[in-house]
C-alpha cells in the first residue's frame, strides 16, 4: 500500500492517507482528506502544495507520488470565521468547533473594545449651566474664551449650605461677604458662629509677654452670659463636649450628659420629648457643631466648668488644722512644775494632829 502525508497549516503533526497505486490524483487526494476530516465541499476549497518545495498543485488531474509529503490550506477558513463572528447562534453553525472556540472568544470581546469607552461629543450645555470660570452660560468650562487669558480673574465659586440646620445660618445680602453660602432658597448667607467670630476679629497677643494671672471662677462667670444657645447642653448648661445628636427629637447634647441621662432612666426616656426605648448606640456625632464648639472655644479660651458633684466635694472637704495642746493640759502641766501651797498646808496640819 502507498500513502502520502498531509497536514494543515495549522497543524503540527501529519496525517496518511493510503492508496494501490504509485501515485494519486490530486481530486483524489482532496475526496480522501475532506471524508477523513469532515469536511463539506461547500464550505471549503483545499489548496494543496509540496512541502518539501513548496510548488502548489492547480491542476486537479496532476499526479502525487507515493510517500510525498504536502500541506493543505482551507481558503475559506478566514472567510467562514468572518462570518462565524457575526453569527449569534454559533452551536448551529456549520463549522469546525476550532472557529466556533474562536468566534466565541472573538465576540466576547467586541463589548470591552476601547471604541466603546471612547467619550461622546458633548452637544450644547443646558439652559441652567454657567461657567465656572467667567460665570456666563452657553459653553462649557473648557470651550470658555476667557481660557488662558492670565489678565482675566475668574468669578469665585460660591459653596452651598448642604447639611448645616437654617437655624445656624444668618442671612446677607452681599454675596461677597466672607465665608457666604448659597441656601436651596438662592440666598446668601453665614454660619452664625462665624458671622460672630468676623464681627470680633482675631485677637494677637504680642510675643514674648507673660500671661495675665486670671482665676477660673472669673473667667467662668464671664463666659456664661456669652455662650450662644446652638453650643450650649440642655442638660448640664454648659458649652457642649463631644457633641451628639439624639434621634428621636433631633437635639444635641453632650455624649456624656445623655448617654447617662438615657441609662439611668428606667425606659431609656429622652430628656427633651420624652420619648422612651432610646437607645444610646443610636447617638450621631454632630461633627458640624463639634467644629464650632472648637471654634469658640479657641476664639474665647473658655474653660468648662467642673461637675457639680466635684465642686461639693472640694467645699464639703475640711481644711487640715494643726495638732494644738488642749488648755487643760497646759494648766495641769504648769500647776505640777509649781509647789502647791495647799498641799503644804494639809501636810503641816496632818503633822500637828499627830
Amino acid at each position: 500500500m502507498s500513502c502520502v502525508h498531509y497536514k494543515f497549516s495549522s497543524q503540527l503533526s501529519y496525517d496518511t492517507v493510503t492508496f494501490s497505486d504509485l501515485h494519486i490524483a490530486l481530486c483524489d487526494l482532496k475526496h480522501q482528506v475532506m471524508g477523513r476530516e469532515k469536511l463539506k465541499a461547500t464550505n471549503c476549497d483545499l489548496q494543496i502544495s509540496n512541502a518539501q518545495t513548496s510548488e502548489e498543485y492547480t491542476d486537479g488531474n496532476a499526479l502525487i507520488a507515493k510517500n510525498s509529503s504536502v500541506i493543505i490550506d482551507d481558503s475559506s477558513a478566514s472567510i467562514s470565521l468572518s462570518q462565524l463572528i457575526k453569527t449569534a447562534n454559533l452551536a448551529e453553525a456549520d463549522a469546525s468547533e476550532e472557529d466556533k472556540i474562536t468566534a466565541m472568544m472573538i465576540q466576547s470581546c467586541q463589548e470591552y473594545d476601547p471604541i466603546n469607552y471612547m467619550k461622546k461629543a458633548l452637544g450644547p450645555p443646558p439652559p441652567s449651566y454657567t461657567c465656572f470660570c467667567c460665570g456666563k452660560p452657553g459653553h462649557y468650562r473648557k470651550n470658555c474664551p476667557t481660557h488662558g487669558d492670565k489678565k482675566f480673574e475668574s468669578v469665585p465659586r460660591v459653596k452651598k449650605s448642604t447639611g448645616i440646620p437654617r437655624s445656624f445660618m444668618v442671612e446677607v445680602k452681599d454675596p461677597n461677604t466672607k465665608g457666604a453660602m448659597l441656601t436651596k432658597s438662592g440666598k446668601y448667607a453665614i454660619p452664625a458662629i462665624n458671622a460672630e467670630a468676623y464681627a470680633r476679629g482675631k485677637k494677637e497677643k504680642p510675643p514674648f509677654l507673660p500671661a495675665e494671672p486670671s482665676s477660673s471662677s472669673s473667667s467662668s462667670s464671664s463666659s456664661d452670659d456669652h455662650i450662644p444657645d446652638e453650643v450650649l447642653c440642655l442638660i448640664c448648661k454648659d458649652l457642649m463636649s463631644n457633641a451628639a445628636v439624639i434621634p428621636c427629637c433631633g437635639n444635641s447634647y453632650c455624649d456624656e450628659c445623655i448617654r447617662t441621662a438615657l441609662l439611668e432612666s428606667e425606659e431609656h426616656t429622652c430628656p427633651t420629648c420624652h420619648q422612651t426605648d432610646v437607645s444610646p448606640d443610636s447617638l450621631i456625632a454632630n461633627n458640624f457643631l463639634r467644629q464650632a464648639v472648637n471654634n469658640f472655644r479657641n476664639g474665647t479660651g473658655y474653660k468648662k466648668r467642673l461637675p457639680k458633684q466635684i465642686q461639693q466635694q472640694q467645699q464639703q472637704q475640711p481644711s487640715p488644722t494643726p495638732l494644738l495642746t488642749p488648755p487643760a493640759a497646759l494648766v495641769s502641766a504648769t500647776q505640777l512644775s509649781k509647789p502647791s501651797t495647799l498641799t503644804i498646808s494639809i501636810f503641816l496640819e496632818d503633822k500637828v494632829i499627830q
